[in-house]
């Protein structure tokens, strides 16, 4: 025990001799997250394999082994903007039933079933400019799927009541419309934002009626084509092989010369207004908005920047002053959406009680106007481009990813190099820029301004803001 007690004591002098001179070492400075430094960041990025078929369709190839599955999606060049006026809603139900109804040899029941078996998956839906069909499934499945997949794009049965099963639940989903005030908002700036064009209009109740499953099949007939639909396919197989396969895949399937509707071009010169839709609700829902740029557009990259720093993130101006700052609002920002085929959008939005409701408005459009009258900080440039180019990464986080990101540059027609140029061209902008650009593409007082909310319980009139057109909500008309 005395040995015990002796070592004791002895360790305890050394102990107190270590932390008597630890603590007359010198404090080592305080590390913060903005004051850390890192190696610039290098990346690659994945290169997938193009190849075209025989009957005219492109396929995008990337192998990954990592695990046993595959997955592909079509994109067909097809969408709603292609769609009769009167038959608003028929590429969306067309997408859908085509998976949904089953094809000409196997009722949606049996293909159900079967897919389910294999744990596989068949998805077709049909968007804006785009119809997609997908499939992921076990490589040992892989064959079978094919064939299944070629089947639904091929020989899509719409079997009379799976569309009417569609057709009454896009009627529900219109009759329901109005539930959700966000919803109410973004789709009001946008038919404002487009109006008398494709991209601006709502199906209704009554051209959802009148599509007929013959509106399906012919629509199908007309878009679904071989040489109008593209491939990505990622995962767990042989590209050889694969390639093989498609080539049989699709027996009697030959190219056609498709003839698209002419779409109008976008009208540019819009009247600034501000519309509100009434609405019983305790907090109002805000948005303002103009047209901005297509995806060819030069500035694109000086305007990304500028967006980060205007709306893009919790260190934004909007967010700071708005939500930060002033407490109006908890979340608030804005975007640049780009267009891929026709002009894009800028929108700012929040939502706010009903008692600040003029007050976070206009301070949107004074922060907004604020970014055109004098240059940024280099802290804020700073902070952008290094979120945009390090963010850049998270796009080719999986394969499936990647593969279908550089199909999509061909499907619209992005210029060659776009990808591999993207960070170099983020990196070059300057403060002189982003100003430029703010002040070219930014214009408050003439933004189109939409509030969902009960006007009564506004801070001041509506009208403070402009002229104001009440919107009638009538669910699905």
């Amino acid at each position: 025990m005395k040995h015990i007690r002796r070592f004791t004591t002895s360790l305890c002098l050394v102990l107190s001799t270590i932390l008597i001179f630890s603590g007359c070492a010198a404090t080592p400075p305080v590390t913060t997250p903005r004051s850390m430094t890192f190696a610039p960041l290098k990346f690659e990025i994945p290169r997938s394999e193009r190849v075209q078929l025989k009957n005219g369709m492109i396929v995008y190839m990337l192998e990954d082994h990592e695990l046993p599955i595959v997955s592909m999606t079509a994109y067909v060049k097809t969408g709603s903007i292609y769609e009769p006026a009167d038959k608003a809603g028929l590429a969306a139900l067309t997408g859908a039933v085509m998976r949904s109804g089953g094809t000409t040899s196997m009722a949606p029941e049996k293909l159900d079933q079967e897919l389910e078996y294999m744990a596989s998956a068949i998805e077709s839906s049909a968007g804006t400019d785009a119809a997609n069909v997908s499939i992921s499934c076990l490589k040992r499945n892989l064959d079978r799927t094919l064939v299944l997949f070629a089947d639904v794009v091929m020989h899509p049965a719409f079997r009379e009541d799976r569309v009417a099963l569609a057709k009454n639940r896009t009627i529900e989903g219109l009759r329901r419309q109005n539930d959700d005030a966000k919803e109410v908002a973004d789709r009001e700036l946008q038919k404002a934002l487009y109006p008398n064009h494709p991209l601006g209009r709502i199906p209704t109740i009554e051209t959802v009626k009148g599509i007929t499953r013959d509106d399906l099949v012919n629509f199908h007939k007309h878009y679904y084509h071989p040489n109008a639909m593209m491939l990505a396919v990622a995962g767990d197989f042989d590209k050889k092989e694969l390639i093989e396969k498609l080539e049989t895949l699709f027996p009697g399937w030959e190219k056609t010369a498709v003839q698209y509707p002419v779409v109008p071009p976008v009208q540019r010169d819009l009247k600034p207004e501000v519309l509100l839709a009434r609405k019983d609700i305790s907090q109002s829902v805000i948005r303002m908005g103009e047209l901005g740029i297509d995806k060819n557009n030069p500035d694109l990259y000086a305007l990304k920047v500028m967006d980060y720093i205007l709306g893009g993130g919790f260190t934004s101006r909007l967010t700071q002053e708005i939500r930060s700052n002033q407490g109006l609002a908890y979340n608030v920002d804005s975007r640049f959406d780009v267009g891929k085929i026709f002009v894009g959008t800028f929108v700012a939005e929040t939502e706010t009680k009903s008692q600040s409701t003029v007050k976070a408005t206009m301070l949107m459009r004074d922060i907004i106007e604020g970014m055109t009258k004098g240059p940024v900080t280099d802290e804020e440039l700073k902070l952008a481009k290094d979120y945009l180019i390090n963010s850049f990464i998270f796009g080719f986080a999986r394969p499936d990813a990647v593969v279908n990101q550089q199909l999509r540059l061909e499907y619209y027609g992005y210029p060659a190099g776009y990808l591999e140029n993207y960070r170099d061209n983020l990196a070059k902008a300057t403060k002189e820029d982003v100003l430029r650009v703010a002040r070219k593409y930014l214009h408050p007082e003439k933004m189109i301004v939409v509030v969902v909310g009960d006007e009564q319980k506004f801070d001041k009139p509506l009208s403070t803001l402009g002229p104001v057109r009440e919107l009638k909500l009538e669910n699905g008309k």
